[in-house]
Parts: C-alpha cells; sequence; structure tokens
C-alpha cells in the first residue's frame, strides 16, 4: 500500500532521532551521523533497525546534513555518501522483515533532506543545484518519499518540489517545518502561515512541523490551528531541551510525558507521529504501544485559504499616500558619518526643507565599511527634522535574533518605511577579522516583514522596497528576480545611478514588463576625480567616458556641481517617460545640488 493510501486510513509512527541517538551510543557529541554511513555502517543499521522493532512505520535515510558544506565533501563524495545511506536503510528494512521485527508492517524509507546552510558566500543557484543533486541521488535510487525537514521557509522548496514531480510525478513529497515556542520560524514564517502554503502548493501532500521545541510547546502551538483540508500533518517534537553537563549537551528521559503529549496532538487530528533531537528508540516504544493506529479521526479539517481575516483598518503610509498623490517622488540619500560628529548629517537634513524632497534614505555601512546605524540615524533625523525617513536594511551584519530586534525596535520608534537589501561584501581586507552574516539574502528578509506585517503590524504595516540592480546580467534574469521581491512584497524599487543611453534603455524595458513602483538613481557628479573614482571603483554603475570628459582637473567646486547639476537634469528628462520617481544619491551629502537640478 503507498503511503498516501495507508495515510486515509491510518495514524503514522515515524522513527526518532538519528545524530543525538547517533552520538549518544558513541558517547561522542562531535560525531556526525552521516560520516557513519561510510565508517559505521552496522551501527547505523542498528539505528534503523531499532526504530523499527520499537514500532517506526517510515523511517527516514542518514542524510539530514549531508550537503557539501557541513561534509566538506566533492559532489562525488557527496553522492556516493546519499546512496549508501539509502541503501542503508533498504537493508535495515529487509532485515528486520526477515528477522520479523516488523510485525507484518510494511516500513517506508524517506529521502531525507535538511536545510543547506547559507552564509553568503554561495549564490542561491549553486545552492538550488545543489538540492537537485541531492534529489537526483535519491530519485537513481529508487526514492519516491521526500522528507523536507527542519526547513524556516518555502524559499528553496517550491522550486524542488516541482523538480521532483517532474522527475517522478508519483513522488510523496513532505515539508516540515521547525518552531520556536512562539510559533515561528527563523526567518519569521508562523506556523499559520506554512499551513496555508502547503495547502496552496498541489506539488506537497504532507507537511508540519519537526525539532525546535518539545513535544508541550508543540501541542500548545498546534492545538491553536486549523489544519488545512486534503493534507497529511506530521508532528516530529524534540525530547524536549538539552541541558549542558560535564561539557556534554544531554536531553532528559521523559518517554512518559512525551508520550501523553504525542497522544494530545494525535487527538487534534494530526496524521502522523514521531520524534526528533533527543528521541532514542525508547521514545517511539512507548508511543506504539499506546496508540491505535487505526485511529483515523483528522480533525475538522476545512479550506484555510477560504478564511478570510477580520478587516482591520489600515492607517495611512506617508510615504505610500506621496505615490498616489504626485507625478514623481524624490527620494534623497544622506550618507550617516563615520565617527560619533552627526551636527553635518542633522544640517544637510534640514537643508533639504523646501526642495521637494519626499523622502531621506540612510545607507546601511555602504561598502562593508562602519558607520552610524541606518535605523538610529533615521530615527535622529526624523525627530529632528520632521521629514519622512527610509532607513537601507543590508543582510550583511545580523544574525536572525538581531534583525528581527532591530526591525521590531524601529518599529516601536514610529519607523513605517524601510529599504531592504542584500549588502555589500566585507571588503576583502577586513576578511581575516569581520565576518558577514548574511542569514537571509534580500528577498528572504523581506518575506520575513511580510509575515511580520500580517502577524504584528497589521494596522500600520511596514511599507519596504528594493534596489533594482539593473545592469546585472540579461534582462530576463534580472525581471525574474524583481519578480520574487514583489512576491516577497516589494512595492517599489530604487536603482544604481543612470548615467549611458544603455541604462536608460534596459530601465524603460523593465519598467514595461513589470507592474511596480521604480525610482531611477540620479548622482550628480562633482568633480573630475569623483567622476573618475566612481567610474573605475565603484561596480555596478557605468559611468561612460563623455561624462568623465565633461570635467577639468581644474575645474572649481561651483562650475563642477553645476555640470553635475546639468548631466542630471538631462537624465531626467530623459527617463521621466516612465521613471515614478527619482533617488538622489548626492557625492559627500551636498544637499545643495537639490537647487540646481530640474525635476520634472
Amino acid at each position: 500500500m503507498e503511503l498516501r493510501e495507508y495515510l486515509k486510513e491510518h495514524k503514522l509512527i515515524t522513527d526518532g532521532a538519528m545524530g543525538t541517538y547517533y552520538s549518544r551510543l558513541l558517547n561522542n557529541d562531535n560525531a556526525v551521523s552521516e560520516f557513519g554511513n561510510l565508517t559505521e555502517e552496522a551501527t547505523i543499521t542498528a539505528i534503523h533497525k531499532g526504530y523499527i522493532k520499537a514500532g517506526a512505520e517510515l523511517i527516514r535515510t542518514n542524510t539530514f546534513a549531508a550537503n557539501r558544506q557541513t561534509l566538506n565533501q566533492t559532489g562525488k563524495e557527496q553522492k556516493e555518501l546519499i546512496k549508501k545511506a539509502y541503501r542503508l536503510a533498504q537493508r535495515a528494512v529487509a532485515e528486520s522483515a526477515e528477522e520479523g521485527q516488523a510485525k507484518s508492517r510494511r516500513v517506508y524509507i524517506a529521502c531525507n533532506i535538511g536545510p543547506i546552510p547559507e552564509n553568503g558566500t554561495r549564490t542561491e543557484e549553486d545552492i538550488l543545484l545543489e538540492y537537485q543533486d541531492i534529489c537526483d541521488a535519491f530519485l537513481e535510487e529508487g526514492g519516491d518519499i521526500f522528507l523536507f525537514e527542519t526547513f524556516s521557509d518555502f524559499y528553496y522548496l517550491k522550486s524542488l518540489v516541482k523538480y521532483i514531480k517532474a522527475k517522478k510525478p508519483e513522488a510523496f513529497l513532505i515539508t516540515d517545518f521547525c518552531l520556536n515556542k512562539n510559533g515561528f520560524t527563523t526567518k519569521g514564517i508562523s506556523a499559520r502561515s506554512i499551513l496555508e502554503t502547503i495547502e496552496e502548493t498541489k506539488e506537497i501532500e504532507a507537511g508540519g512541523f519537526n525539532c525546535g521545541i518539545g513535544s508541550g510547546h508543540m501541542y500548545q502551538i498546534l492545538k491553536k490551528l486549523p489544519l488545512p483540508e486534503g493534507k497529511f500533518i506530521f508532528a516530529m517534537p524534540n525530547a524536549g531541551y538539552p541541558e549542558q553537563f560535564q561539557n556534554r549537551l544531554l536531553f532528559m528521559d521523559n518517554e512518559g510525558y512525551f508520550r501523553e503529549n504525542i497522544q494530545r496532538i494525535c487527538d487534534l487530528g494530526i496524521d502522523a507521529v514521531g520524534g526528533c533531537c533527543g528521541t532514542t528508540p525508547d521514545y517511539i516504544k512507548n508511543m506504539a504501544e499506546r496508540l491505535s493506529l487505526k485511529e483515523t479521526f483528522r480533525g475538522n479539517r476545512i479550506v484555510l485559504s477560504g478564511i478570510k481575516e477580520a478587516n482591520v483598518e489600515v492607517r495611512p503610509n506617508e510615504f505610500y499616500q506621496t505615490f498616489q498623490e504626485k507625478k514623481k517622488v524624490v527620494a534623497v540619500e544622506l550618507d550617516p558619518p563615520f565617527d560619533a560628529s552627526d551636527e553635518a548629517v542633522i544640517a544637510c537634513a534640514n537643508k533639504l526643507k523646501g526642495t521637494g524632497t519626499d523622502i531621506i534614505t540612510l545607507a546601511d555601512s555602504p561598502m562593508g565599511r562602519s558607520r552610524v546605524d541606518s535605523v538610529l540615524m533615521a530615527l535622529k533625523l526624523r525627530n529632528e527634522t520632521g521629514l519622512p525617513v527610509m532607513p537601507h536594511i543590508c543582510c550583511r551584519d545580523k544574525n536572525v535574533i538581531a534583525m528581527r530586534s532591530m526591525i521590531l525596535g524601529a518599529y516601536v520608534s514610529g519607523i513605517r518605511n524601510i529599504l531592504i537589501v542584500t549588502g555589500d561584501p566585507i571588503p576583502s581586507e577586513h576578511r581575516q577579522s569581520t565576518t558577514g552574516v548574511f542569514d537571509y539574502n534580500s528577498i528572504q528578509l523581506m518575506s520575513y516583514v511580510k509575515e511580520m506585517n500580517r502577524e504584528h503590524f497589521k494596522e500600520e504595516p511596514i511599507y519596504y522596497g528594493g534596489a533594482l540592480n539593473y545592469g546585472r546580467g540579461p534582462i530576463e534574469k534580472v525581471i525574474e528576480r524583481m519578480e520574487k521581491k514583489i512576491e516577497a512584497g516589494a512595492s517599489y524599487f530604487l536603482t544604481q545611478p543612470v548615467f549611458t543611453e544603455e541604462d536608460i534603455r534596459r530601465l524603460e524595458e523593465i519598467k514595461s514588463k513589470v507592474r511596480t513602483r521604480i525610482l531611477c538613481g540620479i548622482m550628480p557628479l562633482v568633480s573630475y576625480r569623483n567622476a573618475n573614482f566612481i567610474k573605475n571603483e565603484i561596480s555596478g554603475i557605468h559611468v561612460p567616458d563623455w561624462v568623465v570628459e565633461k570635467y577639468r582637473p581644474d575645474m572649481d567646486r561651483e562650475e563642477a556641481e553645476w555640470v553635475g547639476a546639468d548631466i542630471a537634469s538631462q537624465i531626467i528628462k530623459d527617463i521621466s517617460p516612465f521613471a515614478d520617481g527619482y533617488y538622489f544619491m548626492l557625492p559627500f551629502n551636498r544637499v545643495s545640488l537639490m537647487n540646481k537640478i530640474v525635476i520634472r
């Protein structure tokens, strides 16, 4: 009987932990179970058989962390390890049947895939290709049940489930997510939102939650959730929370407490239950002996997407209203200072009053050089000048915890507009002492803020946009990335500075194909030296020779500024037919340029 058919008539019991149990058996917290597929075949097989004997009807291959980064393997080595892990699971099932340990039950094998670590050093395309390689290794072995577990978002999953279904339409796909005690993933996605996405994604037949929390917290979260119609829901909590004892992380033995909570979870209508970190065959045996596998109650299933949330009156966003009321929106970027002297930037902000500036943007330590925090500087400028502000938030410098804290802090302090960017890399000369974090990229952080808007900021959501690097590769790829940002909630885009006819042509084509608002970048260069520096030192900005030739080395400041203003005015005239507004990047915070530039 196929798994999907079995689940229609039975509760399913899965196995428990592999990694923590393997470490416990070897008395080594640093033991990597995935390497055990090659060096400890008998131990891995015995673990699988132990779970089967305990009552597990589905076992997971020992491949949760079988990715190249974690194991420091080549693609060929990784593929061999994955195939070996699948064969060990098959061996365990076959031997259990021969020895009568399966008790006439069919035991299913799930191809277990965990998240590949992201640290900013690999492209999204490279990571997706590795996921596909992992899937291919399982498919070559005949794998037909895929369990993606401990994920925090659907960023790669939506592509992967389509990839597998295209190669093997009959494959059964399960997506499990790791929650904290409050019911959110590390990327800020709520348990309810996860179930809604599972319901809406036709390729996913089952999904739910594993790891992160103990059985008590898992029950508390699940009991508040309506369960989606037409999907099988899995719940595999940890044994509890580990404690440090004599330099070891230990889970307490609490099989009875765990079993009681699993029973309560089953009573909610959950279809499949098992264990994650800290659980052992004893936990599964305790569950299996007390759960009736013929309990088919599936809870009060409903169509989640059909539930309309209560109407909430949304307070108007001043910057959003500007888009509605003005033909062209004007944003001006000011650079926060490198030190504690903020008088100059505050004076510059005050000078922008009366220049038609709609909002001030503040970069987040651009080029990887530390400046005053963009959010804190934005708050001070708003309080000192009364002008709307938009701090940039980049993904380079803060981990998930710090990012969430900062966004919440910005919100309670009154920030309602932000620009989300991935961020420039750390300069090579500082990489020995400074590390880029990149727990998110810009699209993932946008999705996080979108979820925070939904869960926490309904009455007055954050209005956010993204960067548009229009010159990066084929236009189709640029548009594809824009569409992902729009799906993640981006409402507008700010571009790199525009200089060339090719820049204008590409932007006009993009604007004609993408329904969004675009503020085109304008950078009035202020000297011969400035023009040469931007042309030769800053990637992504295309300063043509004719622009540099407009300046002379001996040109005085006033004359050079007028040259820059005239060029900027002409560019504005050329892009005005399609631009929704202008994003001014003023070298050295020279806000007086705003009075020299003709804005149409």
